[in-house]
């Protein structure tokens, strides 16, 4: 799992592999790095390279997951 900007420095690191389980849904990943909260804020999923809006997607095994934080600016 790849994590940027604030996501990274909640968790304490930018990268980590992390075992599933087979039926592990995107949402229950989120969910078991406590980050439930930010989903409000804009946090994105991608799935190897592809954002996906669908939280309920499967994981497969290997899948490159990567958090993507809120953008924000001016």
């Amino acid at each position: 799992m790849l994590l940027f900007g604030p996501l990274a420095e909640t968790v304490g690191a930018r990268e980590i592999e992390v075992a599933l389980d087979e039926d592990t849904t995107a949402l229950q990943l989120i969910e078991r790095f406590q980050l439930s909260d930010m989903l409000d804020s804009g946090l994105r999923v991608a799935i190897d390279g592809t954002v996906i809006s669908n939280l309920n997607t499967m994981l497969h095994d290997a899948a490159e997951v990567a958090l993507l934080p809120p953008v924000s600016g001016g």
